[in-house]
């Protein structure tokens, strides 16, 4: 299934997203799911997950605002998607800064994720090579974890997708490139945490590659034509959104290379 038949079967089955992501992040994820035209669930208590998860298309975690409860949530959403065969996309936020974080990030990708996106950095680091990030600020390019990447999809199985200027998804077999977005996209606090939740709306639909391509594009698309209006990063988020709803297939497969 290429992209632009993932974003028709997107708006047309409007799937349900379970996000469990940072306090930073709900807001303009939640948003950013909606204009692609899914549905996203914001909720992270563990008492709720055996009764909720198995009821969503997809599962998406992010790390970025860390507690016991919250990780006992993640874990617990984890879990039951596997045991649901429940496609979940992993967002190591900055594993890398804290031992505590470490151990959460190595735990979750112990569970098997369909998806695991990250900047450079955190890819880097994730596969023991270091980087230079700095906070969830990515220090590295991603044609620095490029190899990285492949590595780590070969050892966990997951579709490995880096973020940045041009983006890069491999599956160890397969590996595209996504070009364009905005230079304004970095200045939009969790921004990129909500290209995790989309990914999670697209995971819901098609297989992971597919998938995570899909998102990337939608992205990028969005932030092309998001880039040619806005004013500034407070105008860009309005305009970013709009075009998450308003673009077309066509918009979508222009910014994917081999």
């Amino acid at each position: 299934m290429g992209d632009d038949d993932l974003l028709t079967a997107l708006r047309d089955s409007n799937p349900l997203v379970h996000c469990i992501t940072n306090y930073v992040a709900m807001n303009i994820a939640a948003n950013v799911v909606l204009a692609a035209g899914a549905s996203p669930a914001m909720l992270h208590a563990t008492e709720e997950i055996e009764d909720f998860t198995p009821v969503c298309g997809a599962l998406t975690i992010n790390i970025g605002t860390l507690s016991a409860p919250w990780v006992d949530g993640m874990v617990a959403a984890a879990k039951t998607a596997g045991a649901h065969d429940i496609p979940w996309v992993l967002d190591p936020v900055a594993h890398f800064v804290s031992g505590y974080r470490r151990d959460v990030a190595q735990k979750l990708l112990s569970l098997r994720p369909a998806i695991l996106r990250g900047n450079a950095s955190e890819i880097l680091a994730l596969a023991g090579e270091g980087g230079s990030g700095k906070g969830a600020d990515s220090g590295d390019s991603v044609e620095a974890a490029e190899d990285a990447a492949q590595a780590l999809a070969r050892q966990t199985g997951a579709v490995v997708a880096v973020t940045g200027p041009v983006d890069f998804v491999t599956d160890a077999a397969r590996s595209a490139r996504v070009a364009g977005g905005s230079a304004l996209m970095p200045k939009i606090t969790a921004l990129g945490c909500s290209q995790t939740a989309l990914m999670g709306a697209y995971a819901a639909i098609g297989p992971a590659f597919d998938a995570a391509l899909a998102a990337l594009a939608h992205f990028k698309a969005a932030g092309n034509v998001a880039a040619q209006k806005a004013q500034g990063p407070g105008s860009f988020q309005v305009h970013f959104l709009d075009a998450l709803a308003a673009v077309q297939p066509g918009n979508v497969r222009a910014t994917v290379r081999s």
